[in-house]
């Protein structure tokens, strides 16, 4: 729960929302609209999500087009990005990682020109190096991101980074979100993560569910109103250039996963230990969010699984609205 008067602090203020549309950003609009700020979303979706904010749909790899929302702004939160599995995002290295460094580079570059008081970048954990507890103390710009896509997002890291150093700004801040859920995902069976695409799986009716590997994979599930709350407490409070981790800071492993769904989901599902499983474990250590943010994930694993659950039902092919530089193809 975000504290009242930093809620206050956003009434009257005009705010971009990059990616509002997507799984993080419809959380900070939400969060941001029952503050009082004059919201305006960015997105390439046909997507309504609020009367009370403002819809603009354009693409951010447009330089023209970034100087032109990005005017006017107090704030930027700039969370939009391609999403995709892991599997997909390897195949199609291009189409994940141009768009995605153009986007970072024309956002923040436009909100470094027009002097925004405060602008929150949301990285990866891909743009980590390998490491089973993911800590900002452990982290260098030197390393190499755990997988080819974090390249992308690193160098964002480093637009920002490079900001503090010639310029001296600090009203750059970053945040490197875990393994986000909730409603809103991505439930495009081509391109979904591990839990939307369970949860396609569970509603199509095939029986039993196969699951990737044998289930000891561990993986920081955090549910994404959480991830919000982070977010918005790390543009009020400011990261001074750095990046800083936000997750449930518990580890579940895919196992664990099933057998909640399965807790309140009638099916049955079986581990196909032929496919790969993953890495062993990636968890992120927040006790910096804590600290600096007051940052403080409540939603247990499964409440957030049934509350995604029960928008997918009401909202199954809103996926089919969305546009995803993996599936369509820039000339």
């Amino acid at each position: 729960m975000i504290k009242q008067e930093i809620l206050e602090s956003f009434s009257g203020r005009n705010v971009l929302v990059t990616g509002g549309t997507g799984l993080i950003g419809r959380q900070v609009v939400a969060i941001l609209v029952a503050a009082g700020a004059k919201v305006r979303i960015v997105s390439l979706d046909r997507i309504t999500l609020s009367n009370d904010a403002e819809h603009l749909f354009g693409d951010l790899t447009e330089k023209a087009f970034c100087n032109e929302v990005v005017s006017g702004m107090d704030f930027v939160f700039h969370l939009a990005g391609v999403q995709g599995s892991a599997g997909v995002a390897g195949k199609k290295l291009a189409s994940h990682f141009v768009p995605t460094l153009m986007m970072n580079t024309n956002v923040l570059e436009a909100c470094r020109v027009k002097r925004i008081a405060k602008v929150v970048y949301t990285s990866s954990i891909g743009a980590y190096a390998a490491a089973e507890v993911l800590r900002e103390s452990d982290f260098s710009y030197a390393s190499e991101p755990m997988d080819f896509a974090g390249w992308a997002k690193r160098m964002a890291e480093l637009q920002i980074h490079a900001y503090r150093v010639q310029y001296g700004l600090e009203n750059f801040s970053i945040v490197v979100p875990a393994h986000v859920y909730g409603p809103g995902d991505n439930f495009d069976p081509e391109t979904a993560m591990v839990i939307p695409s369970l949860m396609h799986k569970v509603r199509s009716g095939v029986q039993p569910v196969e699951i990737w590997g044998d289930g000891s994979a561990v993986r920081d599930f955090v549910f994404s109103r959480d991830i919000a709350e982070g977010v918005v407490l790390a543009l009020y409070y400011g990261t001074k250039a750095m990046p800083v981790n936000l997750g449930s800071g518990q580890g579940t492993s895919i196992r664990e996963l099933a057998e909640c769904l399965s807790s309140f989901l009638d099916f049955s599902y079986r581990f196909d230990t032929g496919k790969p499983s993953g890495a062993k474990s990636r968890v992120m250590d927040i006790s910096l969010a804590r600290k600096l943010l007051t940052y403080n994930p409540t939603t247990s694993l499964r409440e957030g699984l049934q509350e995604t659950w029960e928008w997918y039902l009401k909202n199954p092919l809103e996926h089919t609205q969305k546009v995803n530089y993996h599936l369509h193809e820039q000339a």
